[in-house]
């Protein structure tokens, strides 16, 4: 078993982390060793035993040797040999031992040795000898078998045996990795990834996104608690629509008609105030633009009714006797006026409107409601010569589809 260097956990030789706290195993202190495959253990081999020291024959006694004449002068002897060191055994080869047998005892009777008289010489120099060899064991005779030489002993090759795989354990996979782990882990054993995936929050709703309402409640709160809070709110936009309940309309309308089409409406009738010869005030609703509504003077008006209400989302004014600029700029042509539109109950809703001096249409955004009528009086005109008419070239009505 690994210890965790951090938490002190056990785990498995195998493990690279830890499986209580994640921490990586390899940096511990403890060496981590696999399991080899033992070995089998080598066969004794028998105590060599001595070899029995093979039976000795007593060596011959010397004869004597005659006694020599006795010489005028004696010479001083020469010296004596030095003794002849007995060889060693060399070294046999492994056999079986046999049982070493007893010498015969000798019927020969023992000769005594001649004694023979030594001279009167001075010692000899002592030469220098080898140490004379350790006595061999004298064999037991109640053990048959003598000691031989021991051989020298050979240790056995060790035999290389297929390591088994090791046992992968039985446990969920990791969602990183894929490797098994023992049901016990919190962290992978080879990448340290989590193995207990944390639980997602569920998605907020679409209205959870919007300000207020898109700070996350805390777990603990409880549900009531928010229904509460917004049946308040919904009460409380109601109150506020009710007491503005005109401004709020308002806006809804306006809303409406940005996001809706338009179409042209055509009045059901057309009257002027005054007209110049030859200029009426049909010229004005033609859709045409080179013919136009002459009116003789600042003050001026023409009216234009309709036989249903509709809502009147702008209207379009082309001021000047035609689109082209030398003809745009002969005859005088309105720069102020003012529109006044009556609704089905009678109100009546004025706007005040200021135009550029330039040929082309212009624009004029309203937005009423239940429209019956609506009357364009000319207030100021640039260009004025000679009492020449001031010129209108079309005016266009549009309502909401």
């Amino acid at each position: 078993m690994r210890s965790c260097p951090a938490c002190g956990t056990a785990n498995r030789e195998d493990d690279d982390f830890c499986g209580n706290c994640g921490s990586y195993l390899g940096w511990s202190t403890e060496p981590r060793h696999t399991r080899p495959e033992p070995f089998p253990e080598p066969e004794p081999v028998p105590a060599p035993r001595p070899e029995p020291e093979p039976t000795r024959r007593p060596e011959p006694e010397p004869e004597p040797q005659p006694t020599p004449p006795p010489a005028p002068a004696p010479a001083p002897p020469a010296p004596a040999p030095a003794p002849t060191p007995q060889p060693e055994p060399e070294p046999r080869p492994e056999r079986t031992p046999t049982p070493a047998r007893e010498p015969a005892p000798s019927t020969e009777p023992a000769r005594p040795a001649p004694v023979r008289p030594a001279p009167p010489t001075p010692p000899p120099p002592v030469p220098p000898t080898r140490p004379a060899p350790a006595p061999a064991p004298t064999p037991d005779p109640e053990d048959p078998i003598a000691a031989v030489q021991p051989a020298k002993p050979v240790a056995r090759r060790p035999v290389v045996r297929p390591v088994e795989a090791a046992e992968a354990p039985d446990g969920p996979p990791c969602p990183a990795c894929g490797t098994p782990n023992l049901p016990g882990r919190r962290f992978c054993r080879r990448c340290a990834a989590p193995l207990q995936a944390r639980e997602q929050a569920a998605p907020l709703p679409w209205w959870r996104t919007v300000w207020p309402f898109r700070r996350r409640v805390r777990v603990r709160s409880s549900r009531a608690l928010r229904r509460v809070l917004l049946v308040l709110a919904v009460v409380g936009l109601l109150f506020v629509g009710f007491l503005f309940l005109p401004a709020g309309r308002v806006l809804f309308e306006d809303v409406r008609d940005k996001l809706g089409g338009t179409a042209e409406i055509s009045p059901a009738g057309v009257s002027a105030s005054g007209a110049a010869p030859g200029h009426p005030a049909g010229a004005a609703v033609d859709g045409l633009t080179d013919k136009y509504w002459g009116a003789p003077a600042p003050g001026s008006s023409l009216t234009c009714t309709f036989e249903t209400p509709f809502r009147l989302v702008g209207v379009v004014v082309h001021t000047g006797a035609s689109k082209e600029p030398q003809e745009f700029r002969r005859e005088p042509r309105p720069i102020r006026a003012e529109l006044v539109v009556t609704t089905a109950d009678g109100t009546v809703r004025e706007k005040k409107l200021t135009f550029t001096d330039k040929p082309g249409p212009q624009t004029v955004r309203t937005g009423i409601s239940d429209v019956v009528s609506v009357r364009l009086v000319l207030r100021e005109a640039a260009g004025r010569a000679g009492g020449r008419p001031i010129a209108v070239g079309e005016v266009e009505f549009f309502k909401r589809t």
